[in-house]
Order: structure tokens, then sequence, then C-alpha cells
């Protein structure tokens, strides 16, 4: 997918006030830095290696994605769902990831970079765990 055609969906979804349908897209090793994909439905997308700094993820759904060496530093991932994506050397420095879904699994190995997180951002992880266990 290139980016023209990312931008057509995002601004497509803008319009009509849906989700945007990001489902098994092909995003790896994209410079998708700033860019707003709030509420973006990228289950299974390949995100391996994609530039996500800054970007929008706000109560996105990244079930099953590939952000496999994926920079996500900056990045707003308040309520977005990573459950089960692959998060090996991921970039997390200095995102926002209050009410996350971050399985246990998939955090804290080798090769993972989440920086330092507060007591009150590791709150935030399990209250998203939380809120998908209650589904």
């Amino acid at each position: 997918m290139t980016r023209e055609q990312l931008n057509a969906i995002l601004a497509k979804a803008r319009t009509e006030g849906t989700r945007p349908y990001l489902r098994n897209a092909d995003l790896r090793g994209m410079d998708l830095h700033g860019m707003d994909f709030p509420g973006a439905n990228l289950s299974y997308a390949d995100l391996n290696g994609a530039n996500l700094t800054y970007a929008d993820l706000r109560d996105a759904i990244l079930r099953n994605a590939d952000l496999r060496g994926a920079d996500l530093s900056g990045a707003d991932l308040s309520g977005a769902n990573l459950s089960g994506a692959n998060l090996g050397n991921t970039s997390f420095c200095g995102a926002t990831i209050d009410g996350a879904i971050i399985a246990d699994k998939d955090i804290g190995g080798p090769g993972h970079i989440l920086c330092a997180l507060t007591d009150a951002e590791w709150d935030a992880i399990r209250a998203g765990r939380e809120k998908e266990k209650g589904k």
C-alpha cells in the first residue's frame, strides 16, 4: 500500500465518520510519523519496521499486528488493543499507553524498548487488560 492510498482510506473514514479499516494492510517499513489512526482497525497489519513516531493510535485495534522493529516513540496508544501483537524490538519511548491492552507475555522480554514506565503507566496497562477480560 502506498502512502497516498493510505491517506485516501483515512480521509474517507474521517469524512464518513467511520473506523478506518486497515486489517491485513502491508505498511512495513513505511514512514507514518505523526499520522492519525484513531480507532483504526489494524488487526493483522504488517507494520514491521514502520516509523509510527508521534502517531495518533488512540483506540486503534492492533490485535495480532506485526510491530517488530517499529518505532512508536511519542505515539498516543491510549485505549489501543495490542493483544497478540508481535512487539519484538519495538520502541515505546515516550508513548502514551493509558488503558492500552498489552498482554504480559508481550512486554518486558528481550528486545523490547519500553523505557522507564511509571507506576501510573503500569496501572493504565493493567486497567486495559482488565477491560479486555471483561468483554
